[in-house]
Protein backbone atom coordinates (compact mmCIF):
# COMPACT_ATOMS: atom_id res chain seq x y z
CA UNK A 1 0.00 0.00 0.00
CA UNK A 2 1.51 3.36 -0.99
CA UNK A 3 2.06 6.15 1.49
CA UNK A 4 4.67 8.85 2.18
CA UNK A 5 7.94 7.05 2.73
CA UNK A 6 8.98 8.85 5.89
CA UNK A 7 7.75 11.27 8.48
CA UNK A 8 8.95 14.85 8.09
CA UNK A 9 11.38 16.32 10.58
CA UNK A 10 10.30 19.03 12.99
CA UNK A 11 8.77 22.32 11.94
CA UNK A 12 10.89 25.39 11.42
CA UNK A 13 8.32 27.94 12.56
CA UNK A 14 10.65 30.93 12.22
CA UNK A 15 11.73 30.07 8.68
CA UNK A 16 10.80 32.32 5.78
CA UNK A 17 8.20 30.25 3.87
CA UNK A 18 9.22 31.96 0.60
CA UNK A 19 12.85 30.90 0.90
CA UNK A 20 13.78 28.60 -1.99
CA UNK A 21 15.86 26.27 0.14
CA UNK A 22 13.05 25.96 2.70
CA UNK A 23 10.47 25.23 0.01
CA UNK A 24 12.72 22.63 -1.60
CA UNK A 25 12.98 20.85 1.76
CA UNK A 26 9.17 20.97 2.06
CA UNK A 27 8.83 19.53 -1.44
CA UNK A 28 11.30 16.76 -0.54
CA UNK A 29 9.34 15.89 2.60
CA UNK A 30 12.13 16.93 4.94
CA UNK A 31 10.43 19.90 6.61
CA UNK A 32 6.80 20.37 7.59
CA UNK A 33 4.94 23.62 6.97
CA UNK A 34 3.32 25.26 9.98
CA UNK A 35 -0.23 26.49 9.65
CA UNK A 36 0.99 30.10 9.69
CA UNK A 37 3.50 29.42 6.90
CA UNK A 38 0.81 27.70 4.82
CA UNK A 39 -1.51 30.68 5.26
CA UNK A 40 1.25 33.07 4.17
CA UNK A 41 1.90 31.01 1.04
CA UNK A 42 -1.82 30.80 0.29
CA UNK A 43 -2.30 34.53 0.55
CA UNK A 44 0.92 35.85 -0.97
CA UNK A 45 2.71 33.44 -3.31
CA UNK A 46 1.96 33.89 -7.04
CA UNK A 47 -0.31 31.14 -8.31
CA UNK A 48 2.05 29.63 -10.87
CA UNK A 49 4.96 29.55 -8.43
CA UNK A 50 2.77 27.88 -5.82
CA UNK A 51 1.71 25.36 -8.41
CA UNK A 52 5.33 24.55 -9.29
CA UNK A 53 6.18 23.78 -5.65
CA UNK A 54 3.06 21.65 -5.22
CA UNK A 55 3.95 19.78 -8.38
CA UNK A 56 7.47 19.22 -7.04
CA UNK A 57 6.03 17.73 -3.86
CA UNK A 58 3.69 15.53 -5.90
CA UNK A 59 6.57 14.28 -8.04
CA UNK A 60 8.63 13.51 -4.94
CA UNK A 61 5.82 11.23 -3.75
CA UNK A 62 4.49 9.80 -7.01
CA UNK A 63 7.26 10.15 -9.56
CA UNK A 64 7.22 11.93 -12.88
CA UNK A 65 5.24 9.53 -15.04
CA UNK A 66 2.03 7.95 -13.71
CA UNK A 67 -1.21 9.65 -12.67
CA UNK A 68 -4.24 7.60 -11.74
CA UNK A 69 -8.01 7.24 -11.87
CA UNK A 70 -10.57 4.75 -10.58
CA UNK A 71 -13.63 3.23 -12.21
CA UNK A 72 -16.42 3.31 -9.66
CA UNK A 73 -19.99 4.42 -9.32
CA UNK A 74 -21.48 6.88 -6.87
CA UNK A 75 -24.70 5.30 -5.61
CA UNK A 76 -26.87 7.53 -3.43
CA UNK A 77 -29.17 4.98 -1.84
CA UNK A 78 -31.55 7.59 -0.39
CA UNK A 79 -32.02 11.35 -0.49
CA UNK A 80 -33.96 11.49 2.79
CA UNK A 81 -31.89 13.35 5.36
CA UNK A 82 -32.34 14.71 8.86
CA UNK A 83 -29.69 17.41 8.36
CA UNK A 84 -30.62 20.74 6.83
CA UNK A 85 -27.33 21.88 5.33
CA UNK A 86 -27.70 25.24 3.65
CA UNK A 87 -25.28 24.26 0.86
CA UNK A 88 -27.22 21.15 -0.19
CA UNK A 89 -29.74 20.86 -3.03
CA UNK A 90 -29.97 17.06 -2.78
CA UNK A 91 -31.66 16.33 0.57
CA UNK A 92 -35.39 15.69 1.01
CA UNK A 93 -37.68 15.13 3.96
CA UNK A 94 -39.35 11.77 4.41
CA UNK A 95 -42.72 12.02 2.72
CA UNK A 96 -41.67 14.51 0.03
CA UNK A 97 -42.95 13.60 -3.42
CA UNK A 98 -39.42 13.15 -4.77
CA UNK A 99 -37.94 11.43 -1.71
CA UNK A 100 -36.60 7.96 -2.47
CA UNK A 101 -34.93 4.85 -1.11
CA UNK A 102 -33.40 2.54 -3.68
CA UNK A 103 -34.41 -1.09 -3.52
CA UNK A 104 -31.60 -3.64 -3.35
CA UNK A 105 -32.31 -4.98 -6.85
CA UNK A 106 -31.86 -1.48 -8.28
CA UNK A 107 -28.50 -1.13 -6.54
CA UNK A 108 -27.41 -4.56 -7.82
CA UNK A 109 -28.37 -3.52 -11.34
CA UNK A 110 -26.23 -0.41 -11.02
CA UNK A 111 -23.30 -2.56 -9.85
CA UNK A 112 -23.67 -4.89 -12.83
CA UNK A 113 -23.54 -1.89 -15.16
CA UNK A 114 -20.38 -0.74 -13.37
CA UNK A 115 -18.65 -4.09 -13.65
CA UNK A 116 -19.53 -4.21 -17.36
CA UNK A 117 -17.13 -1.27 -17.90
CA UNK A 118 -14.38 -2.64 -15.65
CA UNK A 119 -15.39 -0.97 -12.40
CA UNK A 120 -13.90 -2.18 -9.14
CA UNK A 121 -15.74 -0.32 -6.37
CA UNK A 122 -18.87 1.56 -5.41
CA UNK A 123 -18.99 4.80 -3.48
CA UNK A 124 -22.29 4.47 -1.62
CA UNK A 125 -23.65 7.35 0.41
CA UNK A 126 -27.07 8.65 1.22
CA UNK A 127 -28.92 11.14 3.24
CA UNK A 128 -29.28 10.33 6.91
CA UNK A 129 -32.59 8.47 6.82
CA UNK A 130 -34.16 7.94 10.26
CA UNK A 131 -36.56 5.28 9.02
CA UNK A 132 -34.05 2.67 7.83
CA UNK A 133 -33.32 0.05 10.52
CA UNK A 134 -29.94 -1.59 11.04
CA UNK A 135 -31.10 -4.83 9.42
CA UNK A 136 -31.81 -2.87 6.21
CA UNK A 137 -28.09 -2.16 5.96
CA UNK A 138 -27.24 -5.75 6.90
CA UNK A 139 -29.43 -7.06 4.10
CA UNK A 140 -28.01 -4.56 1.61
CA UNK A 141 -24.33 -5.19 2.38
CA UNK A 142 -24.62 -8.96 2.66
CA UNK A 143 -26.56 -9.16 -0.60
CA UNK A 144 -23.96 -7.05 -2.41
CA UNK A 145 -21.10 -9.11 -0.98
CA UNK A 146 -22.75 -12.38 -1.99
CA UNK A 147 -23.56 -11.23 -5.53
CA UNK A 148 -20.30 -9.31 -6.09
CA UNK A 149 -17.61 -10.76 -3.82
CA UNK A 150 -14.74 -8.93 -5.54
CA UNK A 151 -16.36 -5.50 -5.37
CA UNK A 152 -14.85 -2.95 -2.98
CA UNK A 153 -17.56 -1.22 -0.92
CA UNK A 154 -16.52 2.33 -0.03
CA UNK A 155 -19.54 3.64 1.86
CA UNK A 156 -21.19 5.59 4.68
CA UNK A 157 -19.47 8.88 5.46
CA UNK A 158 -18.91 10.04 9.08
CA UNK A 159 -22.17 12.03 9.35
CA UNK A 160 -24.05 8.87 8.40
CA UNK A 161 -22.10 6.90 10.99
CA UNK A 162 -22.96 9.48 13.67
CA UNK A 163 -26.64 9.18 12.81
CA UNK A 164 -26.39 5.38 12.84
CA UNK A 165 -25.32 5.75 16.48
CA UNK A 166 -28.27 8.05 17.13
CA UNK A 167 -30.80 5.92 15.25
CA UNK A 168 -29.71 2.44 16.41
CA UNK A 169 -28.66 3.19 20.02
CA UNK A 170 -25.82 0.64 20.04
CA UNK A 171 -24.16 -0.57 23.25
CA UNK A 172 -21.15 1.29 24.61
CA UNK A 173 -20.16 3.65 27.39
CA UNK A 174 -18.86 6.36 25.05
CA UNK A 175 -19.54 7.72 21.59
CA UNK A 176 -16.32 6.09 20.38
CA UNK A 177 -17.40 2.70 21.74
CA UNK A 178 -20.77 3.01 20.00
CA UNK A 179 -19.16 3.93 16.68
CA UNK A 180 -16.82 0.96 17.03
CA UNK A 181 -19.77 -1.39 17.58
CA UNK A 182 -21.60 -0.12 14.49
CA UNK A 183 -18.49 -0.15 12.31
CA UNK A 184 -17.62 -3.71 13.31
CA UNK A 185 -21.12 -4.80 12.31
CA UNK A 186 -20.85 -3.06 8.93
CA UNK A 187 -17.38 -4.54 8.39
CA UNK A 188 -18.63 -8.04 9.08
CA UNK A 189 -21.35 -7.54 6.46
CA UNK A 190 -18.95 -6.38 3.75
CA UNK A 191 -17.98 -2.73 4.24
CA UNK A 192 -14.32 -2.12 3.30
CA UNK A 193 -13.59 1.61 3.69
CA UNK A 194 -15.16 4.97 4.51
CA UNK A 195 -15.45 8.00 2.21
CA UNK A 196 -14.66 11.46 3.54
CA UNK A 197 -18.00 13.05 2.79
CA UNK A 198 -19.43 15.61 5.17
CA UNK A 199 -16.07 17.18 6.00
CA UNK A 200 -17.13 20.61 4.71
CA UNK A 201 -15.21 23.01 7.02
CA UNK A 202 -14.24 21.95 10.53
CA UNK A 203 -14.17 25.39 12.21
CA UNK A 204 -17.21 25.43 14.56
CA UNK A 205 -18.40 28.94 13.60
CA UNK A 206 -18.63 27.95 9.93
CA UNK A 207 -19.79 24.39 10.43
CA UNK A 208 -22.67 25.30 12.72
CA UNK A 209 -23.83 27.95 10.26
CA UNK A 210 -23.87 25.89 7.06
CA UNK A 211 -24.41 22.35 8.36
CA UNK A 212 -27.43 22.46 10.64
CA UNK A 213 -28.07 18.99 12.01
CA UNK A 214 -24.73 17.64 10.80
CA UNK A 215 -22.12 16.21 13.16
CA UNK A 216 -19.37 18.28 14.75
CA UNK A 217 -15.79 18.18 13.53
CA UNK A 218 -14.75 16.20 16.60
CA UNK A 219 -17.41 13.56 15.91
CA UNK A 220 -16.36 13.38 12.23
CA UNK A 221 -12.71 12.91 13.15
CA UNK A 222 -13.55 10.38 15.88
CA UNK A 223 -15.49 8.21 13.42
CA UNK A 224 -12.48 8.19 11.12
CA UNK A 225 -10.11 7.38 13.98
CA UNK A 226 -12.19 4.34 14.90
CA UNK A 227 -12.22 3.27 11.24
CA UNK A 228 -8.43 3.57 11.15
CA UNK A 229 -8.16 1.54 14.36
CA UNK A 230 -10.21 -1.21 12.70
CA UNK A 231 -7.89 -1.28 9.69
CA UNK A 232 -10.12 0.68 7.32
CA UNK A 233 -8.69 3.28 4.97
CA UNK A 234 -10.60 6.50 4.45
CA UNK A 235 -10.44 9.80 2.60
CA UNK A 236 -10.84 13.38 3.79
CA UNK A 237 -12.62 16.22 2.02
CA UNK A 238 -13.11 19.97 2.26
CA UNK A 239 -15.75 22.17 0.66
CA UNK A 240 -14.68 25.80 0.48
CA UNK A 241 -15.59 29.02 -1.27
CA UNK A 242 -18.61 30.07 0.78
CA UNK A 243 -18.67 31.85 4.16
CA UNK A 244 -15.33 30.59 5.49
CA UNK A 245 -12.11 32.56 5.80
CA UNK A 246 -8.77 31.53 4.36
CA UNK A 247 -7.49 30.57 7.82
CA UNK A 248 -10.45 28.17 8.16
CA UNK A 249 -9.16 26.19 5.19
CA UNK A 250 -5.71 25.84 6.73
CA UNK A 251 -7.21 24.91 10.10
CA UNK A 252 -9.25 22.20 8.37
CA UNK A 253 -6.14 20.74 6.72
CA UNK A 254 -4.26 20.99 10.02
CA UNK A 255 -6.91 18.88 11.74
CA UNK A 256 -6.64 16.21 9.03
CA UNK A 257 -2.84 16.18 9.30
CA UNK A 258 -2.86 16.06 13.11
CA UNK A 259 -5.32 13.17 13.33
CA UNK A 260 -3.46 11.38 10.54
CA UNK A 261 -0.25 11.63 12.59
CA UNK A 262 -2.09 10.00 15.49
CA UNK A 263 -3.49 7.21 13.33
CA UNK A 264 -0.08 6.39 11.89
CA UNK A 265 1.58 6.47 15.31
CA UNK A 266 -1.11 4.44 17.07
CA UNK A 267 -2.30 1.93 14.48
CA UNK A 268 0.09 1.47 11.55
CA UNK A 269 2.24 -1.16 13.29
CA UNK A 270 -0.86 -3.33 13.70
CA UNK A 271 -2.19 -2.90 10.18
CA UNK A 272 -4.37 0.10 10.90
CA UNK A 273 -5.89 2.36 8.31
CA UNK A 274 -5.30 6.00 7.45
CA UNK A 275 -6.47 8.86 5.27
CA UNK A 276 -5.35 7.80 1.82
CA UNK A 277 -6.53 10.88 -0.03
CA UNK A 278 -7.64 14.47 0.37
CA UNK A 279 -10.08 16.05 -2.07
CA UNK A 280 -11.28 19.64 -1.94
CA UNK A 281 -13.78 21.47 -4.11
CA UNK A 282 -15.57 24.83 -4.27
CA UNK A 283 -19.15 25.22 -3.11
CA UNK A 284 -21.74 24.96 -5.92
CA UNK A 285 -24.49 27.46 -5.21
CA UNK A 286 -27.32 26.68 -7.65
CA UNK A 287 -30.59 25.52 -6.04
CA UNK A 288 -29.19 25.79 -2.50
CA UNK A 289 -30.33 28.03 0.37
CA UNK A 290 -26.77 29.26 0.91
CA UNK A 291 -26.57 30.13 -2.77
CA UNK A 292 -29.12 32.88 -2.17
CA UNK A 293 -26.67 34.75 0.07
CA UNK A 294 -25.17 37.84 -1.55
CA UNK A 295 -21.58 37.90 -2.71
CA UNK A 296 -19.32 40.05 -0.55
CA UNK A 297 -19.51 43.55 -1.95
CA UNK A 298 -23.07 43.26 -3.21
CA UNK A 299 -24.88 43.81 0.07
CA UNK A 300 -25.95 47.16 1.51
CA UNK A 301 -23.07 48.71 3.40
CA UNK A 302 -20.47 46.19 2.17
CA UNK A 303 -17.04 47.84 2.02
CA UNK A 304 -14.55 45.96 -0.12
CA UNK A 305 -11.70 47.90 1.47
CA UNK A 306 -12.46 45.93 4.64
CA UNK A 307 -11.81 42.21 5.18
CA UNK A 308 -14.34 39.60 4.13
CA UNK A 309 -16.47 38.66 7.19
CA UNK A 310 -15.22 35.08 7.11
CA UNK A 311 -11.62 36.28 7.36
CA UNK A 312 -12.49 38.38 10.41
CA UNK A 313 -13.94 35.33 12.15
CA UNK A 314 -11.42 32.74 10.92
CA UNK A 315 -8.47 31.69 13.08
CA UNK A 316 -5.82 29.04 12.57
CA UNK A 317 -6.98 27.23 15.71
CA UNK A 318 -10.67 27.32 14.76
CA UNK A 319 -11.68 29.43 17.77
CA UNK A 320 -13.40 32.29 15.93
CA UNK A 321 -17.03 33.11 16.70
CA UNK A 322 -19.83 34.61 14.65
CA UNK A 323 -20.06 37.56 17.08
CA UNK A 324 -16.89 39.00 15.57
CA UNK A 325 -18.63 40.28 12.41
CA UNK A 326 -22.34 41.16 11.99
CA UNK A 327 -22.43 39.95 8.37
CA UNK A 328 -20.72 36.61 8.99
CA UNK A 329 -22.72 33.88 7.30
CA UNK A 330 -24.73 36.41 5.28
CA UNK A 331 -22.11 36.93 2.59
CA UNK A 332 -20.29 34.40 0.45
CA UNK A 333 -16.97 34.58 -1.34
CA UNK A 334 -17.20 32.14 -4.21
CA UNK A 335 -14.07 30.35 -5.43
CA UNK A 336 -13.27 30.09 -9.12
CA UNK A 337 -10.63 28.11 -10.98
CA UNK A 338 -7.57 30.01 -9.77
CA UNK A 339 -8.70 29.91 -6.15
CA UNK A 340 -9.40 26.20 -6.47
CA UNK A 341 -5.93 25.53 -7.87
CA UNK A 342 -4.34 27.68 -5.16
CA UNK A 343 -6.15 25.81 -2.38
CA UNK A 344 -5.34 22.42 -3.86
CA UNK A 345 -1.66 23.33 -4.19
CA UNK A 346 -1.51 24.33 -0.53
CA UNK A 347 -3.15 21.04 0.44
CA UNK A 348 -0.40 19.10 -1.35
CA UNK A 349 2.36 21.05 0.38
CA UNK A 350 0.73 20.99 3.81
CA UNK A 351 -0.64 17.42 3.97
CA UNK A 352 2.74 15.70 3.91
CA UNK A 353 1.35 12.54 5.53
CA UNK A 354 -1.51 11.98 3.06
CA UNK A 355 -0.69 9.94 -0.01
CA UNK A 356 -2.97 11.32 -2.72
CA UNK A 357 -4.49 14.66 -3.61
CA UNK A 358 -7.49 14.26 -5.91
CA UNK A 359 -8.41 16.64 -8.72
CA UNK A 360 -12.01 17.82 -8.49
CA UNK A 361 -12.98 17.81 -12.16
CA UNK A 362 -16.56 16.91 -11.22
CA UNK A 363 -17.15 20.43 -9.91
CA UNK A 364 -14.45 22.36 -11.79
CA UNK A 365 -14.80 20.77 -15.21
CA UNK A 366 -12.48 18.42 -17.11
CA UNK A 367 -9.86 20.92 -18.20
CA UNK A 368 -9.35 22.54 -14.81
CA UNK A 369 -9.15 18.99 -13.47
CA UNK A 370 -6.42 18.36 -16.02
CA UNK A 371 -4.53 21.51 -15.00
CA UNK A 372 -4.82 20.36 -11.38
CA UNK A 373 -2.44 17.50 -12.24
CA UNK A 374 0.27 20.18 -12.40
CA UNK A 375 -0.86 21.79 -9.13
CA UNK A 376 -0.23 18.87 -6.81
CA UNK A 377 -2.96 16.38 -7.75
CA UNK A 378 -1.90 12.82 -8.53
CA UNK A 379 -5.33 11.36 -9.16
CA UNK A 380 -8.21 12.26 -11.48
CA UNK A 381 -10.82 10.49 -9.40
CA UNK A 382 -13.61 8.48 -10.91
CA UNK A 383 -15.18 7.74 -14.24
CA UNK A 384 -18.51 9.28 -13.30
CA UNK A 385 -21.33 6.95 -14.30
CA UNK A 386 -23.73 8.55 -11.85
CA UNK A 387 -23.80 11.58 -9.56
CA UNK A 388 -26.70 13.05 -7.65
CA UNK A 389 -25.43 15.49 -5.03
CA UNK A 390 -23.46 18.19 -6.85
CA UNK A 391 -25.59 17.66 -9.95
CA UNK A 392 -28.54 18.83 -7.86
CA UNK A 393 -26.63 22.09 -7.48
CA UNK A 394 -26.19 22.49 -11.22
CA UNK A 395 -22.99 20.52 -11.96
CA UNK A 396 -23.33 17.63 -14.41
CA UNK A 397 -19.85 16.98 -15.83
CA UNK A 398 -19.28 13.39 -16.90
CA UNK A 399 -16.23 11.74 -18.46
CA UNK A 400 -15.62 8.35 -20.01
CA UNK A 401 -12.49 6.30 -19.31
CA UNK A 402 -11.21 7.25 -22.75
CA UNK A 403 -11.49 10.98 -22.01
CA UNK A 404 -9.94 10.70 -18.54
CA UNK A 405 -6.98 8.79 -20.00
CA UNK A 406 -6.66 11.39 -22.76
CA UNK A 407 -6.67 14.26 -20.26
CA UNK A 408 -3.98 12.60 -18.15
CA UNK A 409 -1.81 11.79 -21.16
CA UNK A 410 -2.27 15.26 -22.66
CA UNK A 411 -1.08 16.73 -19.34
CA UNK A 412 2.20 14.85 -19.81
CA UNK A 413 1.60 11.69 -17.76
CA UNK A 414 0.81 8.01 -18.23
CA UNK A 415 -2.79 7.19 -17.21
CA UNK A 416 -3.26 4.21 -14.91
CA UNK A 417 -6.34 2.62 -13.41
CA UNK A 418 -6.07 2.09 -9.64
CA UNK A 419 -8.04 0.44 -6.87
CA UNK A 420 -9.17 1.89 -3.54
CA UNK A 421 -5.77 1.21 -1.94
CA UNK A 422 -4.09 3.13 -4.78
CA UNK A 423 -2.46 -0.02 -6.11
CA UNK A 424 -2.16 0.09 -9.90
CA UNK A 425 -4.42 -2.25 -11.88
CA UNK A 426 -3.53 -1.22 -15.43
CA UNK A 427 -0.86 1.19 -16.68
CA UNK A 428 -1.83 2.41 -20.14
CA UNK A 429 1.62 2.48 -21.72
CA UNK A 430 0.79 0.48 -24.83
CA UNK A 431 -1.23 0.90 -28.03
CA UNK A 432 -4.26 -0.79 -26.47
CA UNK A 433 -4.81 2.12 -24.06
CA UNK A 434 -8.46 3.28 -23.99
CA UNK A 435 -7.71 6.77 -25.30
CA UNK A 436 -5.48 5.47 -28.09
CA UNK A 437 -8.39 3.42 -29.44
CA UNK A 438 -10.45 6.53 -30.21
CA UNK A 439 -10.41 7.67 -33.83
CA UNK A 440 -13.19 10.24 -33.62
CA UNK A 441 -13.08 12.38 -30.47
CA UNK A 442 -16.35 14.05 -31.37
CA UNK A 443 -18.01 10.82 -30.28
CA UNK A 444 -16.72 11.45 -26.76
CA UNK A 445 -18.13 14.94 -26.30
CA UNK A 446 -21.34 13.88 -24.56
CA UNK A 447 -21.51 11.00 -22.13
CA UNK A 448 -24.49 9.63 -20.26
CA UNK A 449 -24.70 10.74 -16.65
CA UNK A 450 -27.28 8.85 -14.62
CA UNK A 451 -29.09 11.04 -12.12
CA UNK A 452 -31.68 9.69 -9.69
CA UNK A 453 -34.72 11.92 -10.10
CA UNK A 454 -37.74 9.83 -9.20
CA UNK A 455 -38.24 6.78 -7.08
CA UNK A 456 -40.45 5.39 -4.40
CA UNK A 457 -41.96 7.67 -1.80
CA UNK A 458 -39.58 6.63 0.97
CA UNK A 459 -40.21 2.90 0.52
CA UNK A 460 -37.63 0.32 -0.49
CA UNK A 461 -39.90 -1.83 -2.61
CA UNK A 462 -40.62 0.40 -5.59
CA UNK A 463 -38.44 0.73 -8.68
CA UNK A 464 -36.30 3.79 -9.21
CA UNK A 465 -36.54 5.86 -12.35
CA UNK A 466 -33.42 7.32 -13.96
CA UNK A 467 -33.03 10.29 -16.21
CA UNK A 468 -30.05 10.75 -18.50
CA UNK A 469 -28.10 14.00 -18.69
CA UNK A 470 -25.33 14.82 -21.10
CA UNK A 471 -22.07 16.34 -19.92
Amino acid sequence: MPHPTHQPIAHRPTADPFDTGFLQAVADGEIRLTADQALQLHQQMPLMELGRWADARCRALHGDSIRTYVIDRNINYTNVCTAKCTFCAFRRDEGDDDAYVLETDTILSKIRDLEDIGGTQILMQGGMHPGLPLDWYEHLLCTIRQAHPDLHIHAFSPPEMVEFVNFFDPPGSSFEDKVRWVLKKLQSWGLHSLPGGGGEIFAPAVRSKIGMGKCTADAWLTVMRVAHELGMNTSATMMFGHIEGFADRIHHMDMVRTWQDRAIADFSADGGGRYMAFISWPFQRENTPLGRAKNWGEGPGDDLSQPFPGDVVATLDGSGTKAEHPEFGRRVRMAGASEYLRTQAISRLFLDNVWSIGASWVTMGPHIGQVALNFGASDMGSVMMEENVVSAAGTTYCLSEEVICHLIRDAGFLPAQRDNAYDLLRVHDGPDAPDLQVDDWSSQRAQALHVQTEACSGAADSPATLTIKGS
